[in-house]
This record gives C-alpha cells, sequence and structure tokens, in this order.
C-alpha cells in the first residue's frame, strides 16, 4: 500500500509498504472500499446524494437508476430494467459480485411483494429469533406495547442483579424500530435506563415481548400514490419525564400515502408550557422535512410549503408571527429557524385535531383502541 500522510519516509518517498496482514478487518478497509466504489460509480456516470452519502443516482434518457451502500451490501433498483443489467454486468467485471436477484432479503428485513404493487417490509425472522433468545416465544400476548398510565423513573424499585440482558435485549429492540413505529415511543423510553436499569423497567421490556409475540405478523407496507406529496405530523407530550421535567417529541413524515420516517425523543431542553414543547417539536419535524426535500430534489422532484399538522394552535401562532415576543424569547435560537421557514414558503404549518394527529403514538402510551386505530392508518399491517 501506499506510505500513509504524514508518514512519508523522506528517503524513500516513492517506495511503498508491504502489508504483513490484510487490511480487511481493519478501521480503514470499510472507507478504503468505499472509496473505490465510489470513484468506479461515479466513472460509471452516477452522482452522489448530497444528502445522503451512501446513495448514489444516474438519470438517463428519462429512466432513473438508484444505488444504496451499506459497506459491501449493494441494492440497485431503477426503471429501465436493460439499464439495471448492464450496471450489474459492469460491476461484475470490477469486483467479486455475487447477485442475488430480486431483493427479499437484506440485513434483516424481509421484503415482499403484492398483486396490487404494494412492497411490504417486516423483521418476522428477526423478531423470532429474539423472543427464543429472550425466552418468551410462548408467552401471552398484549395488546399494546406499554401499559397506558405507567410511569417510569430512575430508581423507581430494586436495580436489577445483572443488567446486561437487559441492554442486549434493548440493543436488538431498536434495531426492530426499522419496520415497526409502533414501539418507537417505548424503546425510546425504556433505552433511557440502559444505565442503570431496575426491576420496573423490566418488567416494562417484558410487557413489550409480549406484545411483540402478538404482532409479530406486523409490518410496513409502502404502495402506490395517485399524488406524490411531502406532509408531516408532530406532536409532544409535555413534561413526560418525571426525572428531569423534559418533553417527549414525536413526528412523523409521509411522502404520497406512505409513511417513510418517523422519530421520537426526548427533547434537550425543559420547555415552559406546551406551545413551547409542540413548537420545539415541529421544529424538529421541519428539519427532517427539509431533508427530505433536499434528497428529492437530486430526482427533479420539488415541493413547496411542504404541511406540518399539529394540534397545538399556540405553537402554530409562535411559527407563524414573524415579531419574537417576551414569552418566546427564551425558546432556543435554533428551534426558531421554524418560523424562517414558514415564512420563506418552505413549510407550511396547519391545525389537525387531536383524534386525527397520527404523530400521538411516538409521544405517551395509548388505549388499545386509539393505539390500534393509528397503527393501522400507519400502514403498518398484515399482508399474507
Amino acid at each position: 500500500m501506499t506510505q500513509p500522510e504524514g508518514f512519508v519516509d523522506s528517503k524513500l518517498p516513492n517506495a511503498v509498504c508491504k502489508l504483513n496482514r490484510s487490511l480487511y478487518g481493519l478501521k480503514q478497509a470499510p472507507r478504503a472500499w468505499f472509496d473505490t466504489l465510489k470513484m468506479f460509480l461515479l466513472s460509471l456516470g452516477f452522482t452522489r446524494s448530497v444528502s445522503d452519502s451512501s446513495l448514489f443516482f444516474r438519470k438517463d434518457k428519462g429512466s432513473l437508476l438508484l444505488i444504496l451502500v451499506y459497506v459491501d451490501d449493494i441494492l440497485l433498483t431503477g426503471d429501465d430494467s436493460k439499464a439495471v443489467n448492464h450496471v450489474i454486468s459492469l460491476l461484475g467485471k470490477q469486483f467479486a459480485l455475487k447477485t442475488m436477484g430480486e431483493v427479499n432479503y437484506f440485513l434483516g428485513l424481509e421484503a415482499s411483494r403484492t398483486p396490487h404493487g404494494s412492497i411490504f417490509l417486516k423483521q418476522s425472522k428477526y423478531l423470532k429469533d429474539l423472543l427464543t433468545k429472550t425466552k418468551f416465544e410462548g408467552c401471552k400476548p398484549t395488546s399494546t406495547p406499554m401499559a397506558v398510565n405507567l410511569k417510569l423513573a430512575l430508581g423507581d424499585s430494586a436495580a436489577l442483579a445483572d443488567p446486561s440482558s437487559y441492554r442486549s435485549t434493548m440493543g436488538a429492540l431498536q434495531y426492530l424500530t426499522l419496520t415497526r413505529p409502533d414501539i418507537s415511543f417505548a424503546v425510546n423510553k425504556l433505552s433511557q435506563f440502559l444505565h442503570n436499569p431496575t426491576i420496573n423497567h423490566w418488567q416494562a421490556v417484558k410487557h413489550l415481548l409480549r406484545y411483540l409475540k402478538g404482532t409479530s405478523h406486523l409490518g410496513l407496507e409502502f404502495k402506490p400514490s395517485q399524488r406524490l406529496l411531502l406532509a408531516g405530523y408532530s406532536d409532544s407530550d409535555y413534561v413526560g419525564n418525571i426525572d428531569d421535567r423534559k418533553s417527549t417529541s414525536g413526528s412523523c413524515q409521509f411522502l404520497g400515502d406512505c409513511l417513510v420516517s418517523w422519530f421520537s425523543k426526548k427533547q434537550n431542553c425543559v420547555s415552559l408550557s406546551t406551545a413551547e414543547a409542540e413548537y420545539i417539536s415541529a421544529a424538529f419535524c421541519c428539519t427532517q422535512l427539509l431533508w427530505m426535500k433536499q434528497t428529492l430534489a437530486d430526482y427533479k422532484c420539488s415541493f413547496e410549503n411542504v404541511p406540518i399538522f399539529c394540534d397545538n394552535i399556540s405553537a402554530i401562532n409562535i411559527a407563524q408571527n414573524a415579531v419574537h415576543h417576551n414569552r418566546t424569547k427564551h425558546i432556543e435560537i435554533r428551534h426558531h429557524f421554524l418560523r424562517d421557514c414558514v415564512s420563506k414558503r418552505k413549510i407550511e404549518i396547519s391545525f389537525v385535531p387531536s383524534q386525527d394527529q397520527l404523530a400521538d403514538i411516538f409521544t405517551k402510551p395509548l388505549s388499545s383502541e386509539t393505539f390500534s386505530s393509528i397503527r393501522a392508518r400507519l400502514g403498518i399491517m398484515h399482508i399474507e
């Protein structure tokens, strides 16, 4: 290999280093491999996405090709089968390539197609292995991932003698949220106690596993949409954390009729009012929508006045009012960029009734009826 920058031998500047062992497995191996693949794809006319460094695209004579890279696993798709096969053949000549055909399993994600043209993503096998590992394959199911009135706090009961099982289970559940948005709030809440889990926290994890046992067949549906619209829902649970009184932000984003992004997270600062908590949550949603707009702009898809649906009128008024009043001057400046995006007509914040607020599922435990209704509207369902 070439001599590393900063460690070039002044007496032998043109010499190379002889490797005593393979670079594969070392920290610099993924970077070197990605640079090699990137340069080859750029030579084929692909462009690297500005918003996602692992995504490459090429528009040629009306057709669109997309390549998504995860280390040495590659997904290739496009609307021209001949162009797709041609790129595969070129990759095969340059690299040792194993073509897996139409994707049905990728990094633990199971993909299937319906006769109506929908794509269905789930992690049934991954979940089954998790339930077997935790010895919950024969447990009694529950209807919700978390009890409605459950209030968890630090040190609310005796500490677990061996917290390693709690931590490993939560790590596995975090990956499961890739296709199960319905457990995002529960996973986010329980992950806040990884450093010192208690018996009550472990009981809540077992409740979550029982819910997953009864819903292991569920997954996320991506169906064709008549109109390509971008929209987001934003909500918050005011001072929902018992320990530090911080609020929880929840948000989800739709492209057409499909849920494509979501999150549930504790806010970084303490809010002084419900309106402030909702305003900060809407700002988080705005950042995600702007990133999605930038990504879609690579494919010549432009959106103006992207709506954010919020169920708090006061938060909407703060976002639409260009004057900084005394009641809002304490809010961190970084959250006020939402107001700037609204004034520039990049984002439009609109009111939605609480019963139609889909982001509610990401901020608090819900009753079984409300939870099931929102879950279905998010596109989380069972498809044979």
